[in-house]
């Protein structure tokens, strides 16, 4: 598999207090700006819940819905009986977004009943929304898991990271959380709980796959006011369970911090975290879906 070059903006689902310099994956470099700030998810939660102008409510869901945060959830719920339409068909919308494989069961379940009932509302573009998002989570219940007509197994490594345990962690969740919302046609979950043998995927006409990583490099270097973090994954495709690699990939990125030790926490997250979804968003799920055939 051979190293890819440049990528382009990373797509992140969790904003944090840092701004992303560099990016490189292989031999290819490319600067990005990407800021974003947490504290905006609770702002705007806030004027959606809480603004009696409808125009600031509105405003708040559709740039909620952008920030594309699972926190906002519940919010987006409560959206679905604000009392202006425009509101509450962005509110469904953006549940057909946000809810996905990744949210917890009880919260999909919650955002399901609250769409379902949505589906009755005497504005037909609130209905037709609700619909839409409604059958998406339908579908994503329905399909949470391998079943007979066959599909891809993806089995994810423990990852490796020498003595940062909580970002081998991220590193892992990063994974599961990517391969959920981009790989379509892919599970990290068998029927039953335990990891299928080989016997179980051919009864299941389904293909596996195993995924891993190694964090090489984490620091945080002071330059001048500010900290640069910068990070180093290597990560490889194999197939599963006999776990022969055939697919091997790199990438790095820095990312700007104040001197404040939990701004360097967050901007060390940041950066684990856009390599990781970049290389399983660009290089290992469509290499995974090429490989089988789907």
């Amino acid at each position: 598999m051979s190293s890819p070059t440049s990528f382009g903006p990373v797509d992140r689902h969790r904003p944090r207090a840092a701004r992303l310099l560099a990016f490189v994956v292989g031999l290819g470099v490319m600067l990005l700006a990407v800021a974003a700030h947490a504290d905006n998810v609770d702002r705007l939660i806030k004027q959606l819940e809480e603004s009696s102008d409808y125009k600031v409510r509105l405003s708040a869901a559709l740039n909620l819905a952008k920030l594309n945060n699972q926190r906002a959830i519940p919010a987006f719920i409560k959206g679905l009986a604000d009392s202006d339409k425009t509101v509450r068909g962005a509110a469904a919308a953006a549940l057909g977004k946000l809810v996905d494989a990744t949210t917890k069961a009880s919260l999909r379940a919650e955002a399901l009943a609250a769409l379902e009932k949505a589906t009755g509302d005497a504005n037909s573009f609130v209905s037709n929304q609700a619909k839409k998002s409604r059958d998406l989570i339908a579908q994503l219940e329905a399909g949470s898991e391998v079943g007979p007509s066959g599909g891809i197994y993806v089995d994810i490594g423990a990852m490796s990271a020498d003595g940062e345990d909580a970002v081998k962690k991220l590193m892992r969740q990063v994974v599961l959380d990517t391969i959920a919302r981009k790989g379509k046609g892919m599970v990290t979950k068998w029927p039953g709980g335990k990891a299928p043998t080989e016997k179980q995927l051919i009864a299941a006409s389904a293909e596996g796959y195993h995924v891993d990583g190694t964090l090489n490099e984490l620091k945080a270097t002071a330059k001048g006011s500010a900290t640069i973090v910068s990070c180093k994954v290597n990560m490889y495709i194999a197939t599963y369970p006999k776990k022969s690699a055939f697919g091997f990939l790199n990438g790095g990125a820095s990312v700007q911090a104040s001197s404040d030790p939990e701004d360097i926490r967050l901007a060390k997250e940041d950066c684990v975290t856009a390599v990781i979804e970049d290389l399983v968003t660009k290089k290992i799920v469509p290499t995974i879906l090429t490989r089988s055939g789907k």
